[in-house]
């Protein structure tokens, strides 16, 4: 079977398991080429932790922090999707479930963030940074772990909550989740 054909009976089947009521996704944003190893390691928990709650994930759909929530998300046996800033779906990581080529670049941002019920920020990049804002916008619950830290005129931490550890962040989200 071939990688299309691997990602489409996943998605059909996980789909048939689901009612559109009940799903939330996260978007889970941080670098790609540049993140770390132990940003890619928190991803690939992060990921699987969601996954294990029911929950979708929505990322960028490339290499490093994408790459590895992804790769989380489908070992647990997840759903994920990768909205790609070109239009040529071959470049997409090979654990995404679902992915949508853009042709829009770092706008593609906008559609990650709007596309989610709230994010989880891992390591920072400049991308990652224009995503916290649109998400703070959007009025998101954010969690990061390992990223920026973004202040106000006053000094007052505004964009986050920071964690400790992928599970905080995780456990973090939820309850703000359950709160919104």
């Amino acid at each position: 079977m071939n990688r299309l054909s691997s990602n489409f009976e996943r998605s059909r089947q996980w789909l048939s398991s689901r009612s559109v009521s009940d799903n939330v996704c996260v978007a889970v944003i941080g670098p790609g080429a540049s993140a770390s190893p132990q940003d890619c390691s928190a991803a690939r928990t992060v990921g699987r932790l969601l996954a294990e709650r029911g929950i979708s994930v929505v990322c960028g759909g490339l290499g490093g922090v994408m790459e590895a929530v992804a790769e989380g998300a489908s070992a647990a046996g997840g759903f994920s999707i990768g909205i790609l800033p070109g239009s040529d779906r071959r470049v997409a990581n090979r654990f995404l479930t679902v992915v949508i080529p853009t042709g829009l670049g770092e706008l593609r941002n906008g559609l990650v963030i709007r596309s989610a019920d709230a994010v989880i920020a891992i390591g920072g990049s400049w991308g990652t940074l224009s995503e916290l804002a649109l998400a703070r916008q959007a009025g998101l619950p954010v969690v990061t772990l390992h990223g920026w830290q973004v202040a106000d005129a006053s000094g007052k931490q505004v964009a986050s909550e920071d964690s400790e550890s992928p599970e905080a962040a995780v456990a973090r989200l939820v309850e703000l989740l359950k709160e919104n």
